[in-house]
């Protein structure tokens, strides 16, 4: 069993480091905010720090989930920062949706410390962090991939070495194209099916069994003829991902005219209220444009 520290319990942090404690591994919590952890520490076996430098004292592995780059930057280097006070020979692990350059930061600076740095964002959302089966997509060196594996699988279903550090955030870029596309394509669809005086549940059930069935399809579809948006992965999130995702598109000459478009639709729905409701509230843009009776 390990000695490991998490920072960051948030939606997704919460539950990793819950099966990491489920799991007999000791851990150490940070949260910026001190009621949270210490309601993580009502429902799970650890101890509970002020700063990160606190938390990772002794720690082998050390797991951040926080919201972006500076926050990112905050908890490894900032005053109080872990890397100050991380041994020689450990191990951090990024699981924040970050930008590929500040992975590669980091890493030069845990280099220089005797650090070893992983950036392994996840897919699965608060669903898969709640349920263990999250993605992990990992850039970083094989030995310390191989070291962490073990500690991962505690709340992943697949956790995968895609190269240097930087790949794993570049990995994650890709599956927030492919969802941005997917879930506007699902919106168009049902808004057209209502258009159309189809009826749109029924759409669903046929046209799932065949080539345009998704994991959004089977999991959204219903919420979103409901009218239903208040869960999932927030449209702030996702808005935070897009803006990651076209400023690398600028540094590699990558052409994303349809995740552009869509990351101004989500503006879209920000305008109408809609910040904080999952990513399939495409369908409720088109719906406020035009609705059916």
């Amino acid at each position: 069993m390990a000695t490991v520290a998490f920072l960051g319990l948030g939606v997704m942090g919460y539950p990793m480091a819950g099966y990491l404690s489920k799991a007999g591994h000791k851990v150490r919590v940070y949260n910026r905010t001190p009621s949270r952890a210490e309601k993580w520490l009502g429902e799970y076996e650890g101890e509970s720090f002020s700063t990160p430098a606190e938390a990772v004292k002794g720690a082998e592995v050390v797991f951040a989930c926080v919201g972006n780059d500076n926050d990112l930057r905050e908890v490894a280097i900032g005053e109080q920062g872990a890397f100050a006070a991380m041994e020689k020979g450990s191990l951090f692990v990024d699981h924040t949706t970050a930008s590929a350059d500040v992975a590669r930061e980091l890493a030069e600076i845990g280099k220089d410390k005797g650090i070893g740095f992983l950036d392994a964002p996840v897919s699965g959302g608060q669903a898969g962090a709640e349920n263990g089966v999250l993605t992990v997509m990992v850039g970083g060196e094989q030995a310390d991939f191989q070291r962490i594996q073990p500690l991962v699988d505690t709340f992943a279903r697949a956790v995968t070495l895609m190269g240097p550090v930087g790949s794993g955030q570049l990995c994650k870029m890709v599956n927030q194209i492919c969802i941005a596309g997917v879930v506007q394509g699902l919106a168009e669809g049902l808004h057209f099916a209502k258009a159309a005086g189809l009826n749109a549940e029924q759409v669903v059930e046929v046209i799932s069994k065949g080539a345009a069935q998704s994991w959004q399809m089977e999991n959204r579809s219903k919420t979103m003829l409901a009218g239903e948006y208040d869960h999932g992965f927030a449209v702030d999130w996702m808005r935070k991902d897009l803006a990651i995702v076209l400023q690398e598109a600028q540094s590699n000459g990558a052409l994303l005219p349809v995740t552009a478009l869509v990351d101004q639709f989500y503006s879209e729905v920000q305008a109408i209220g809609g910040s904080r409701w999952d990513t399939s509230s495409l369908f409720a843009r088109l719906m406020n444009v035009r609705s059916f009776d």
